[in-house]
Order: structure tokens, then sequence, then C-alpha cells
């Protein structure tokens, strides 16, 4: 599962917008993340049998596109991890859905799915956010074909309590504080070569949108009192940035 997980963090990566690598430089950058060449062609032919990449010949070269299905999760991801975010309009996005029991496996991978675009439960049945794309849950909704069971709003809130206590209730920020007050007390890191900038750069960005299903991206004013995400969302995307130039010589180098 892990080498899985890596292969949607170079695609989501090193591979977009284009969605296709040939199996050559996946092996290749795998193998540099120390994963050996058989469990990588293994990652791929359980991706291709789960339909989340399509083999595409070219020659005598095999080459593995994502499905518009996972293409759409990357530009999800994307359009969360690598922006600081619009200010806050102090608008909510609210979900509610009543799913028959019945649907009980598609629910849970809808619920799944919520978390990744930036939603939160403070009661069952009930997903908030701030920020998040209400059209990404629309669209979330109809794959899942479930315009029947869920209805989508956008508004002010009008509680008497503070919108942190809310928040808090939604969101596990204490799990996201843990991560964040790790992550800004590493050690700069010491790259030389474009082989090594690559590596760096991987991890950092395969961690990073993990702390995407624990913290939506908060805006300011609705986070706790000494809250890092803001700070570790600035120091992320100081790393990224230097280490994407120094790996891009590797990357400039992957095939046709």
């Amino acid at each position: 599962m892990r080498a899985r997980s890596y292969l949607f963090t170079l695609y989501m990566e090193h591979l977009y917008p284009e969605n296709r690598a040939w199996v050559g430089d996946l092996i290749r950058w795998m193998e540099l993340l120390e994963f050996s060449e058989p469990a990588v062609r293994a990652a791929v032919s359980r991706s291709v049998k789960r339909g989340w990449i399509i083999p595409e010949r070219s020659g005598r070269k095999a080459y593995y596109r994502l499905s518009p299905r996972v293409a759409w999760q990357v530009e999800q991801v994307r359009a969360r991890l690598y922006s600081y975010g619009a200010p806050w309009d102090g608008q909510w996005r609210i979900l509610v859905y009543a799913v028959p029991e019945a649907k009980r496996t598609v629910r849970d991978r809808f619920r799944n799915e919520l978390v990744l675009l930036g939603y939160g439960t403070p009661a069952p049945g009930v997903w908030v956010s701030p920020n998040g794309s209400l059209e990404a849950a629309r669209d979330l909704v109809g794959f899942y074909g479930l315009q029947n069971y869920v209805e989508l709003f956008q508004g002010q809130r009008f509680s008497s309590t503070d919108p942190v206590e809310l928040i808090e209730k939604s969101f596990d920020l204490k799990a996201a504080q843990v991560r964040y007050r790790a992550f800004l007390a590493q050690p700069e890191p010491k790259t030389q070569t474009p082989e090594e900038a690559f590596v760096e750069l991987t991890r950092l960005v395969h961690e990073a949108r993990k702390l995407l299903f624990l913290d939506p991206g908060l805006p300011p004013e609705l986070t706790p009192s000494g809250f890092l995400g803001q700070r570790a969302k600035e120091r992320f995307l100081e790393l990224y940035q230097a280490l994407a130039r120094k790996a891009r010589p590797l990357l400039a180098s992957a095939a046709d």
C-alpha cells in the first residue's frame, strides 16, 4: 500500500498535468525512494486492476496514465496543497446527507473523500468547511450517485458559540498540531544533487498531503490560539520551492 501511495505522490507532483509516465521512469524514481523494481511493478499492476492508472503503448515502451477519476483527485489535492488560500468570505459550505444503510460502503468511501476536500463533521450526517469547494463536493456526489441523498448549502453561521468550537468539533486539530510541531522542528535539508533534492521533495510533499486529512487550511480567524498551521504552510512552500529548483535536472531527463 505504501508503494501505491507514493505512486500517487509521484504523479501529483512530478507528472502533472500530463499525468503520464514511462514505466522505466517510475521504476527509476521509486528506486531512489528505496522501493525495489518488483515492488514498483506490483504496485503498478494493482493500480491498473483498480482502475487508478491506465496502460498505454508507444512503440515498444509501456506508459501509464492516471484515470480521469484519479486525475480529478490530483486536481483537488493540488488546489489545497500549493496555495495559501484566499481570504475567508465569512461563508460556510455545508453538506447534509441521509444515505441508507444499504449504501454503507458507498457512503464510507464518499465520507473519506469529503475529508480530502477539506470538509469535517461536527455531527452525524453533517459536514462543514469554511473554504472547501462546493463544486468539488457536487462532483463527488455525482460520482457516487448520491444526488437523492445529499443537500449542499452555503451561508452564514448564526450560532452564539465561538466558531472555533465548531472547527474543533469538526477537525482533528490536535493531531495536526502535533504533526506541525514535529515538522517545524526538523533541520534544514542538506541536499547536494538533483537525486537528493528529488527524494527530499517527494517525501516532503507526501507527508504534507497526509496533513490535508487533518487540517482544512483554516483562515486565521478560525484557528485556535497557538495553532501552527499557517507557519507550517509557509515553511512547506519555502522548502518546496527550493527543493523543486534543485530537483529539476533529474525530472527533465524523463522519457518522452
